[in-house]
């Protein structure tokens, strides 16, 4: 019974095998069935891997490649002391050490210059300084303190970016040692609107045009010049401002740089020239020609010396300044500039220099061999870098392509064209100077010939024996 038993399920068995193998061979024609057709299949394409450059969105996805920087600090001292200011220099580094993960120390002093030689006399330098005179600037390469640009930055694009002559600013023995960051316009002449308008008068493009104004102002019975230089211990520099502007434009950029070096004398005819200029344009200092003539050109302070173009009627039509001069400006004047004034750009003279533009601003050096300094130093070298200073106003960019429809007002916007446009840009002379020179006799020398102290010749002179041997 058992026997027969067995044999029964062993019999079952197999029958169960036979039809789970029918069912697995159903199964797997009806996976055929619907399957592609053969014809439908195509060959793969060949899977071995190419030469041909990686799509840049998948570019894209891939990590970004570690710099090595991130979680480094980067040390800059500027001279930007107020909070507005510091605030508009840090929106334009922020949002690099942010995607960098770069901690930025920024130091703002108006004190740099006493600050900047105490930390580096100490071996305790900021990776970076911005300086407002290069003279500084060079006196610190020339103590071997900075690195070469070159070694961190490709020159040749740069300067292919940057407005002609600003890389020079930079440049000490064939290093370039700085970098200009921002640039402050100085060729300007400011006049009031509806009153300049309402007398009849247009804004002259040539040197003998604006002289041709002049004298129509003084037949009118019109003093053309606002014109004030006291300055308590740097009395005298808006002088020196006229006669470098006048001289970029009647002796061109090598003679200027000659005479910033001492290879051209204030004696030699191009450096007299340009004295006898700004002594014609001005009526020789009189006051039918300057308010106040020479006595109130040197007893006047310089900011408050463009308020009574904007009295009623004008007490004077024009004033040579800046564009920092807007501050200075009455408030009902600041809080709608387009309305009561405007300016043109200095004009040219001597047509072989065309038009140049006289500058100031700020220079960035690199002292150390921070990498993360090294990369920021990098980024400030872009035009991009100054747009959001430049949206804010008060920036203007020392980049020839720079978008200057970013400037917040008509009147930035056209200093800006007029940058760009210029036959090229020169750092203040003076500044370029021995201190003995660009900030000692040029001063007192040129006050005094103004007064009527001295004559232009003893001028002169004692301000090329000024010069350090």
């Amino acid at each position: 019974m058992r026997s027969l038993l067995a044999h029964s399920r062993l019999w079952i068995l197999l029958v169960a095998v036979a039809l789970a193998i029918a069912a697995c061979a159903d199964d797997a024609e009806d996976v055929t069935d619907e399957g592609p057709d053969d014809e439908d299949v195509e060959e793969p394409e060949d899977e071995e891997p190419d030469d041909e450059e990686p799509d840049e969105d998948a570019v894209d996805d891939e990590p970004e490649e570690d710099t090595g920087i991130e979680g480094e600090a980067v040390s800059i001292m500027t001279p930007f002391a107020d909070d507005e200011e510091q605030a508009n220099f840090l929106s334009t580094i922020e949002p690099w050490a942010e995607e960098h993960g770069v901690e930025v120390e920024h130091e703002g002093s108006d004190d740099f210059e006493t600050l900047i030689n105490t930390r580096v006399e100490g071996g305790n330098p900021p990776d970076i300084a911005l300086f407002p005179q290069p003279g500084l600037m060079r006196d610190m390469a020339d103590a071997g303190d900075m690195r070469d640009l070159d070694e961190v930055l490709d020159l040749d694009a740069v300067e292919d970016s940057l407005i002609e002559g600003t890389l020079d600013d930079g440049t000490y023995e064939d290093e370039v040692v700085g970098l200009m960051y921002r640039l402050n316009l100085k060729s300007l002449v400011w006049y009031p609107v509806p009153e300049f308008e309402e007398a009849g008068y247009s804004a002259p493009e040539t040197w003998d045009e604006l002289e041709d104004l002049t004298a129509q102002m003084v037949d009118d019975g019109n003093v053309p010049w606002c014109i004030g230089i006291e300055s308590s211990g740097a009395t005298g520099w808006p002088a020196t401002d006229w006669v470098e502007d006048i001289m970029l434009r009647t002796a061109g950029l090598e003679a200027t740089d000659a005479w910033v070096e001492g290879e051209l004398e204030f004696a030699s005819d191009e450096v007299r020239g340009a004295f006898e200029h700004f002594e014609d344009i001005t009526g020789g200092f009189s006051d039918e020609y300057v308010l106040g003539g020479n006595t109130g050109m040197v007893t006047t302070n310089f900011g408050d010396s463009s308020e009574p173009m904007f009295e009623d009627p004008p007490a004077c039509y024009m004033h040579r300044q800046a564009q920092f001069i807007q501050g200075f400006f009455p408030e009902e004047v600041q809080e709608n500039p387009e309305e009561h004034v405007d300016f043109f750009p200095f004009p040219p003279i001597d047509e072989e220099h065309g038009n140049p533009a006289l500058t100031a601003g700020d220079i960035a050096s690199l002292f150390t061999d921070n990498p993360a300094a090294e990369e920021l130093v990098q980024h400030m070298a872009t035009a991009e870098a100054g747009e959001p200073w430049a949206e804010a106003g008060g920036f203007l960019s020392a980049h020839e392509g720079f978008d200057t429809s970013l400037y917040p007002t008509d009147i930035e916007q056209r200093q800006g064209e007029f940058l760009t446009e210029a036959s090229f840009a020169r750092f203040d002379p003076s500044d370029d100077m021995p201190a003995e020179v660009g900030t000692g006799a040029f001063w007192t020398e040129i006050v005094d010939w103004i007064a009527g102290e001295t004559d232009l010749d003893s001028a002169v002179e004692g301000i090329d024996e000024s010069f350090p041997e």
